[in-house]
């Protein structure tokens, strides 16, 4: 057998745990949703916790989360029984990962929480396990198998927990009414967060750089505005300043061989009409998108009367860190 094979069967038995989940999901994820909710809103904080594979699969939980406008940590359940039960607080709640829900430390610490009058939400296989019956809200994920041959490691069920954990972020995202802007201030020093934060007249061409001609002028002035301004495209105006058309480095590659005397030709004649533009103000993620979408290297900006206010290059941008 090719390893390929084996590897879109262990895929394929996990896509049927993840399709099992989500069939099941229903009020007890939205009761679950409910406590998560109050607590955020609140002031305060969620507290994830588990053992063995559940350790890196809470701290991921805990870090989208946390990414996402939901305060939380994560505190390992041994740990817990060692001091750090002290991390909780009046007014927080516990996401507790357990497939099995029987799992030593956690039988050990889930009642120290609820002497704690803390809520507690399980992610967990069925409502019948001593952590289901200890839990305020029990989001079950049982799967049929696990992909490893001897149905021992965990592979399905962790992976139908760190989906759930997804599942829970995105939606107290959109329940709390999250934003792009929110996002990017938790975020503020990588190049997702520089597109969400930069706007296009942070990055744009204007004054000097950016290079203009009119409607009227001739193909040679366009190629000099272009040269002087080591630019790759001009915008070219109307009287009034508004953008009627631009002339790229590519429209002279293609009308070089085919337009005769094209120095010469008037501008209006050979230029792309109502070029791509974009407004000053937007978003440098919005911009971005718009050059995968059109596969463009240069955007003209305009400002809120439709004149020209600036230009976007697609060589500037990696020295903004945002391409």
């Amino acid at each position: 057998m090719k390893y390929s094979a084996r590897a879109k069967e262990v895929l394929a038995i996990e896509i049927e745990g993840l399709s099992k989940i989500q069939d099941s999901l229903g009020e007890d994820f939205d009761r679950g949703v409910e406590v998560l909710l109050a607590t955020v809103n609140s002031g305060h904080k969620i507290v994830v916790t588990g053992v063995g594979k559940n350790q890196p699969i809470g701290q991921k939980i805990a870090a989208t989360l946390t990414s996402t406008g939901s305060p939380c940590v994560f505190l390992h359940a041994a740990d817990a029984m060692h001091g750090d039960l002290g991390l909780l607080v009046s007014g927080d709640c516990v996401l507790a990962l357990s497939y099995s829900g029987e799992s030593d430390e956690l039988r050990t610490l889930i009642p120290q929480i609820k002497r704690k009058e803390i809520p507690i939400v399980a992610v967990t296989a069925d409502r019948e396990n001593s952590l289901a019956r200890l839990s305020d809200a029990v989001i079950p994920i049982a799967v049929d198998r696990e992909a490893c041959p001897f149905n021992l490691a965990p592979t399905t069920s962790t992976t139908g927990t760190l989906a759930v954990g997804d599942a829970l972020a995105m939606v107290l995202l959109e329940a709390r009414g999250f934003k792009k802007d929110d996002y990017a201030k938790l975020h503020p020093s990588g190049a997702i967060g520089r597109t969400l934060l930069m706007r296009v007249s942070d990055v744009m061409r204007n004054q000097d750089r950016l290079p203009r001609i009119r409607s009227g002028q001739t193909v040679k002035d366009a190629v000099v505005a272009m040269t002087e301004t080591k630019s790759g495209a001009v915008p070219v105006l109307d009287a009034d300043d508004k953008v009627i058309g631009i002339f790229t480095d590519g429209d002279l590659r293609r009308h070089i061989t085919t337009t005769p005397d094209l120095m010469n030709q008037p501008i209006d004649g050979v230029m792309t009409r109502d070029p791509v533009s974009l407004h000053k103000d937007v978003l440098a993620a919005e911009m971005l998108a718009l050059y995968q979408h059109r596969n463009i290297d240069d955007i003209v900006v305009v400002d809120d009367h439709g004149q020209l206010a600036g230009m976007v290059d697609i060589q500037d941008l990696p020295k903004f860190k945002i391409l």
